[in-house]
């Protein structure tokens, strides 16, 4: 199946779900060869369908980059959204193996990536509630798109969008209970009243209550500095060994045509008088 809009032509690779009122499919580009893949969702009811571009022309960015494309096709409305290998938090999260530090810096990525993803709320709080969450392999977090537009509601604000984040760290705090974690206690606190108004006020209430990092040994601080200038240092000795081989092959030639090394001399010169004696008498 060919979806075509003015920028794009979409062939489907894969239907993800059929849904009542919309259904989401994985999508490629078929006049760019190799281009990305994209999430397309479509929307069968008109009155989802005007719900989604009202939230869209109210949002107060107008960037847009988590929007490719939004467009109208025999009698259905599809929306066109980037699309990243799922690697989704509840399957990829193990909060029983990890340290409480790691999972809490995970939650503070989770509140990060929700701050800076320029999603209108309504948006926002589906992706949290149908937790289109992913874990990446260095614990950084990106949201996925594969969502059921059923439940869309326009008045979904900041707040809601807070709350149900809150609700989601719980989630990832839950096997760190036992050890009372005082980020866990707290948010589950807050959470049973609804107190956060601002994801900035979760920012910091993980932050301050998460647990102290313990100070890295030299050797570790080395490791880092390694991997870091890696590629550098591995360009340095590139350079020294070929510098060293040109050497060696001019020593060679001049040992062929004048019979000596002309650089050694000034080492072998240095050597034939000490103070006031010479060693060649």
């Amino acid at each position: 199946m060919i979806y075509e809009s003015p920028k794009m032509r979409l062939k489907c690779i894969q239907v993800v779900k059929k849904g009542p009122v919309n259904d989401i499919m994985i999508c490629q580009d078929i006049d760019v060869p190799g281009s990305s893949l994209y999430t397309l969702l479509a929307v069968k009811k008109h009155k989802t369908a005007r719900k989604f571009l009202e939230i869209i022309e109210k949002a107060e960015r107008q960037d847009q980059e988590y929007l490719v494309d939004c467009f109208s096709l025999r009698g259905d409305f599809f929306i066109a959204f980037p699309y990243k290998q799922e690697r989704p938090l509840k399957s990829f999260y193990n909060g029983s193996a990890y340290k409480l530090a790691e999972c809490e810096d995970i939650c503070i990525n989770v509140i990060l990536t929700c701050i800076s993803s320029g999603l209108p709320y309504p948006l926002l709080y589906l992706i949290l509630e149908q937790r289109q969450l992913n874990l990446a392999r260095d614990h950084s977090v990106y949201l996925g798109y594969e969502l059921d537009l059923e439940q869309l509601d326009p008045d979904k604000t900041e707040r809601d969008c807070t709350v149900q984040c809150a609700r989601v760290l719980m989630e990832l705090l839950e096997p760190k209970a036992s050890q009372k974690a005082v980020s866990y206690q707290l948010l589950q606190k807050k959470t049973a009243k609804r107190s956060y108004q601002k994801f900035t006020e979760l920012y910091k209430d993980i932050r301050i209550a998460s647990a102290p990092k313990k100070k890295k040994g030299i050797r570790a601080m080395l490791k880092r500095w390694f991997a870091r200038n890696r590629d550098r240092l591995f360009g340095i000795l590139l350079w020294i060994c070929a510098l060293l081989i040109l050497v060696v092959i001019a020593s060679f030639v001049t040992q062929a045509i004048f019979g000596d090394i002309p650089w050694l001399r000034f080492f072998f010169n240095s050597f034939k008088t000490i103070g006031t004696e010479s060693l060649l008498q």
